[in-house]
């Protein structure tokens, strides 16, 4: 009996995603938390924000409306302070793109899953997943905005004097 129950242990253990989404996303917080470099932070934060769409998947087979809200806006922060590093870090998206163009892509996956979650929650709860849908739409623009600047008008030269005679 004991040696079945180490079986069935490990056989949970082995299979993959068998661990919980809030469990991946309490690790992934943490590595986010203290990761330093824009960069990095930007990949773990693809991963998190996988994490945190399962656990809201979660959430919402649970009825749990209020968590799903708690993850949408958490997942916000973490845009956000990931956004904030970046812009310190690397301020010149011409000079390095591949952040502010990982990161835009992240927000559009994120707008696009907080869509697909606002439309099954009540509409007592959509308010504040309205509000976090508009600051997630607000950085992405911001993104777009330092990914490709509006073109400077390059002045024309005034026209030559004629000499008069």
């Amino acid at each position: 009996m004991l040696s079945a129950c180490r079986v069935a242990a490990c056989l949970v253990l082995a299979v993959p995603g068998a661990e919980s989404a809030v469990d991946k996303v309490s690790e992934l917080q943490a590595r986010f938390d203290q990761e330093p470099h824009a960069t990095t932070k930007i990949k773990i934060l693809d991963k998190l924000g996988e994490a945190q769409s399962a656990a809201a998947s979660q959430a919402q087979k649970k009825e749990d409306y209020i968590g799903i809200g708690l993850i949408f806006e958490k997942y916000r922060d973490n845009v956000r302070a990931a956004y904030e590093t970046l812009k310190k870090q690397e301020p010149d998206a011409d000079k390095h793109p591949e952040g502010y163009r990982r990161l835009e892509l992240q927000v559009r996956r994120g707008i696009r899953e907080l869509d697909d979650m606002t439309i099954i929650v009540p509409s007592e709860v959509r308010p504040p997943l309205q509000l976090v849908r508009e600051d997630l739409i607000k950085m992405d623009d911001d993104l777009i905005h330092d990914l490709f600047p509006p073109h400077t008008v390059i002045p024309t030269p005034p026209p030559a004097k004629v000499k008069k005679p």
